[in-house]
């Protein structure tokens, strides 16, 4: 109770950060300060402070990922049981990514016939060119052992961790010795992440306020019914799916779940970063009951392959797109997405705007123009928020729920050992 009890105040100031830089960005909106647009005023001298907290906050991740999934790997002694874990894993981001963007695609299809028809002629996007399946595949395997924690290449970093883990356990006694150097490496990095964390409550703010002074008229434009829609689906996704799973798989009260993952949700919305919002949903799937290896073994990968929300925005606005071209998407199109969508999270990076690259490759696998990508880009950062929130709730749904079938596994191994 001590604990809950000094987690709590956090999360209240962690909102009253958001309402504040809220405020803030509405006042700035038309104002004018020292010679400059309270626009400028909010980026020229607000917004830093929110960039150096997002730094501090990504410059625990690469460590924090690292060893956790390292010590996860050694405390589960069996490197079977860490292909259980890693398969249960898997096969829930793929699920839910599947049902994500198959919502959307309802929701979007019966919304169609509000949605604003505007002139695509004058959007302009260029995507980012998209990796092919198989050097995505090769692309995860690193070369180097530095290159990929200084570029902050998670996946890479990810698979270092994993070998790292494997091999102090085929060491055997020799590797006794690693083992202890990266569980106290461990514990040392989550000292320094609680420290970082004391932090949000102004991080939020100063995040938040340039965004809201900057796109506050365009939610009133022709637009906000796709934010809508999207927004409505973000929503719809994480009561419904998360609750139902949390629920039956993991034994935990919904209410309790969303509550203990406040603090970690208005993170993800301010930030529009999964990445930067791990140590909010590591300490969040803690406090639910997730023991410490699995969360550290399961979130950071959650972190770069699970993209729910993402899924929820390309459905959206692949349906958007495709009545401002006056295309009517068939039944296979949208199964063509919802495999595009579901297949390319893997090895999306989880910062803001990376569901661009991931939108154009889902356009192009139904023959849409990418470049109505430039109709919704200028929202990317609001929709950005939205499906980041989801992304990390999911993350840490599947951290506990793991974990909850791994103790139930463990509790049946133990009862046939004892028969």
């Amino acid at each position: 109770m001590t604990s809950q009890k000094k987690k709590m105040p956090l999360a209240f100031w962690i909102f009253l950060g958001l309402i504040i830089g809220i405020v803030a960005g509405l006042l700035l909106m038309n104002a004018n300060l020292f010679g400059m647009t309270g626009v400028d005023f909010a980026k020229a001298y607000i917004q830093p402070w929110g960039t150096i907290f997002l730094n501090l906050l990504k410059f625990i991740v690469v460590p924090i990922v690292m060893f956790s999934i390292a010590a996860g790997v050694i405390s589960m002694k069996d490197i079977r049981r860490v292909g259980a874990i890693g398969g249960k894993t898997l096969i829930y981001y793929m699920c839910t990514t599947a049902f994500a963007v198959t919502l959307a695609l309802i929701l979007a299809t019966l919304s169609k016939g509000m949605f604003v028809v505007l002139d695509p002629s004058g959007a302009s996007y260029t995507p980012a060119e998209a990796q092919s399946v198989m050097d995505t595949i090769v692309n995860i395997f690193p070369s180097n052992f530095v290159k990929p924690m200084a570029e902050a290449s998670m996946l890479q970093v990810i698979v270092i961790a994993l070998f790292v883990g494997f091999g102090i356990l085929l060491a055997g006694e020799k590797g006794i010795l690693a083992g202890q150097v990266v569980e106290s490496f461990n514990e040392v990095f989550l000292k320094v992440m609680d420290f970082i964390i004391k932090l949000s409550p102004i991080g939020v703010a100063c995040l938040i306020c340039p965004v809201v002074a900057e796109n506050g008229p365009m939610l009133l434009t022709n637009l906000i019914m796709v934010l809508a829609v999207a927004y409505v689906g973000y929503i719809v996704h994480m009561v419904v799916v998360y609750s139902l799973t949390i629920k039956t798989l993991g034994g935990v009260s919904p209410l309790k779940f969303f509550k203990e993952m406040m603090p970690a949700m208005m993170m993800a919305f301010s930030s529009a970063s999964s990445v930067g919002t791990l140590p909010f949903t590591m300490e969040a799937a803690e406090r639910l009951g997730a023991r410490r290896e699995v969360a550290g073994f399961v979130l950071p990968l959650g972190s770069t392959i699970n993209m729910d929300g993402t899924a929820i925005y390309q459905g959206v606005c692949a349906v958007f797109i495709a009545a401002c071209y006056g295309v009517d998407l068939t039944l296979g199109q949208m199964i063509t997405i919802v495999l595009t969508a579901t297949l390319a999270s893997i090895g999306t990076a989880g910062v803001p705007g990376a569901g661009l690259v991931m939108l154009a490759m889902v356009l192009e696998s139904v023959g849409l123009p990418v470049a109505g990508i430039g109709l919704v880009v200028g929202f990317d950062r609001i929709f950005d928020m939205g499906r980041t929130t989801v992304n990390i709730t999911g993350d840490a749904a599947c951290a506990t729920i793991v974990s909850k079938l791994d103790d139930k596994r463990n509790a049946k191994l133990d009862a046939k050992a004892k028969a």
